[in-house]
């Protein structure tokens, strides 16, 4: 089973991100996603900042894969893609179809982004077919659907991709045109003056009566708790999930790295109060984990 890093999902000022990576380097990791995926005005690190991160983590020996954008709005946002796409060393996360058909159209290969909702062997086949290597579920699916997909592709004796698991971080629930962040702030999207870099881990939402509900980031809506599957890593085993991805947070991520590094190597973890197992067995978001 192996180890990774996810695309960051915050919006970090650039010092704080280099500084970020730069101690990401000695951790006990075996990929690592680099780029933007939530926001394409977030532009403190840019192309040639990924790739020079991408080429320390490559000297490492860690696989680095280059996440591309989940929502497209604009010929720019596909300019970016297209030259994230032909950068020519490392793989591609395809967060959405575009991604895709340029990938298929270059013959390169590409690991399945979390976004391509992929529910079904037949859907799953057609991205195989068009370059698919690694398959990361999205959030909503779980233990259930995992075995469906596989007891399909077993009656037709075809092997999957590897399948990568978000295990760690809060969950990615919706993406929107709008800006959740500066509408909060009574910003347009145009003028949102880049205010998410002020909220780190993202802005907590909370209900009327005070419950804290979810987490907004920019065009992003959140779970505002966070997932945690470490203490079941003994029946993601028998799922045989490959990867188990860890989503960036901004603060005590070594410690989250190596807690799971222990999990794999055979040391059990406890559950951390406040943190869930998300969707892996099928149970409403504000439901009670065991």
């Amino acid at each position: 089973m192996l180890l990774s890093l996810g695309p960051p999902q915050y919006f970090w000022p650039r010092e704080q991100a280099l500084a970020y990576y730069r101690a990401a380097l000695d951790w006990p990791l075996d990929i690592v996603y680099l780029g933007e995926s939530v926001c394409s005005k977030r532009r403190e690190l840019r192309l040639p900042d990924w790739l020079a991160l991408a080429d320390a983590f490559a000297e490492r020996g860690t696989e680095v894969v280059l996440s591309s954008l989940a929502l497209l709005e604009a010929e720019s946002e596909l300019s970016q893609l297209k030259r994230l796409v032909e950068n020519g060393r490392y793989r591609i996360e395809a967060n959405d179809t575009s991604a895709v058909q340029m990938c298929r159209e270059r013959g390169v290969e590409f690991v399945g982004g979390p976004t391509l909702n992929v529910y079904n062997l037949r859907t799953l086949k057609m991205l195989m077919a068009d370059g698919l290597r690694r398959l990361a579920l999205g959030v909503e699916l779980g233990s259930e659907q995992l075995a469906e997909l596989r007891d399909a592709a077993a009656a037709e004796n075809l092997e999957l991709p590897e399948i990568e698991l978000i295990a760690w971080g809060r969950l990615s629930l919706a993406y929107s045109a709008r800006c959740f962040t500066a509408r909060a702030l009574n910003l347009g999207k145009d003028d949102c003056a880049f205010r998410c870099i002020e909220h780190p881990d993202g802005l907590k939402l909370s209900t009327r009566d005070g419950t804290e509900f979810l987490i907004i980031n920019g065009v992003q809506v959140q779970s505002f708790e966070v997932c945690d599957l470490a203490p079941i890593i003994d029946e993601l085993r028998a799922s045989d999930v490959k990867v188990l991805r860890l989503s960036p947070q901004a603060n005590g991520m070594a410690e989250v790295v190596q807690r799971f590094r222990d999990v794999i190597d055979g040391n059990p973890a406890a559950p951390i109060p406040g943190h869930g197992l998300g969707y892996w067995h099928a149970r409403g978001g504000m439901a009670a984990n065991p």
